[in-house]
């Protein structure tokens, strides 16, 4: 019983850790694109910014993956269509493909 236990514990753990990896790995992907896009557009961080109704720095965490260092970027729908009408860009532009699983198992 308390080793079924301790295995489906570790089971957990481990679908956790991927997903995070997954996210993470995401978050990089949605920086790469949105960077990209800006540079296109020949705009500077501050640019899209202003023109998002974000901060500053809030978008230039966007750009490298991240809203805090060390956790992965996860802005509010809000800022994702800004974003998008910022660079008039296609919200699904900015977003990357291969979505990670985020479903509870």
């Amino acid at each position: 019983m308390i080793g079924r236990a301790l295995r489906n514990a570790w089971t957990v753990a481990r679908r956790r850790t991927e997903q995070r990896a997954d996210w993470a790995l995401f978050a990089q992907q949605f920086a790469t694109s949105l960077r990209a896009a800006r540079e296109r557009r020949s705009l500077t961080q501050e640019d899209v910014a202003y023109r998002a109704g974000l901060t500053r720095y809030t978008y230039q965490m966007y750009e490298k993956g991240e809203s805090r260092p060390g956790t992965p970027v996860n802005p509010s729908l809000r800022s994702l269509l800004g974003l998008a009408q910022a660079l008039d860009v296609s919200l699904s532009d900015l977003i990357p493909d291969d979505a990670p699983d985020l479903r509870r198992r």
